[in-house]
């Protein structure tokens, strides 16, 4: 395996995303954000302080899984419509060089949105005199960037063996079933029935669980898990990501182009 070669990729995808005006979406975010902090103390009243942080917090959610999700799922899918796979397969670029580099480059993508989004967060609840703390917010763009780099995978997973469109649907269902799981395990544990406890058992073995990541709604208010849950709160998000970014790569290796 070789770091150039995965640089290579990397770097391409990178500046493929910056001619598609991907970074357009901080520009939107900060548009968004400064319409919300004119008008929520027309609708909100005191009420606008938690409004503000709270939104702020889940645009910049929902914005970084949108860009994972359609920028991932055609990173592959682009190549193989526009016959240009012929050409990376023909050179000596492994399969394992070739996505990972897919998935740096957009995870390089996918730290600046985090970090533009994130440094226009703080900033606008410094206009607005809103009181944060900036340990907990900068915790959460954190773990956010360990989510987006999951479902990246994902999305890469997806969109080497089926359609843009139907890789789309499917990450979108991973993300949303990510964040059900745990609440399906404890809604399990409630109706007390053994059979329906064992299956939704087995299944969290397999599904991921994106709530470990999610710290949002604790950062608000400055509470957030321990040092050690959030340290292996980390790893099961890295180790989730190279398990799915293996499975990638075995199924692209044997694709037939």
């Amino acid at each position: 395996m070789s770091l150039i070669r995965i640089w290579a990729v990397a770097s391409n995808v990178f500046r493929e995303v910056m001619r598609e005006r991907i970074f357009l979406t901080i520009g939107f975010y900060a548009v968004l954000m400064s319409i919300s902090w004119r008008l929520l103390p027309e609708l909100s009243g005191p009420a606008q302080a938690k409004i503000l942080t709270d939104f702020g917090a889940a645009t910049t959610n929902l914005l970084g899984v949108a860009i994972a999700i359609f920028v991932g799922t055609n990173l592959i899918n682009k190549e193989i419509d526009k016959r240009t796979v012929f050409t990376i397969v023909t050179k000596p670029i492994g399969s394992m060089e070739f996505i990972l580099g897919k998935h740096l480059g957009l995870s390089a993508v996918l730290a600046t949105l985090v970090a533009g989004m994130t440094a226009i967060y703080f900033t606008i609840l410094s206009l607005a005199h809103i009181n944060y703390q900036i340990g907990p917010l900068l915790l959460t763009a954190l773990f956010l960037f360990l989510e987006l780099c999951l479902i990246a995978a994902a999305a890469l997973l997806f969109g080497v063996f089926t359609s843009s469109i139907l890789a789309i649907l499917l990450t979108f269902s991973f993300y949303l079933v990510g964040h059900l799981s745990e609440g399906m395990v404890k809604l399990a544990g409630v109706t007390k029935n053994p059979g329906f406890q064992q299956m939704t058992d087995n299944l969290y073995l397999f599904l991921p669980d994106l709530s470990r990541l999610d710290l949002k709604n604790d950062a608000v208010y400055g509470v957030l898990p321990q040092p050690d849950t959030l340290f292996i709160n980390a790893i099961y998000a890295v180790i989730y990501t190279a398990i799915l970014l293996l499975l990638t790569t075995v199924i692209f290796s044997r694709k037939q182009f």
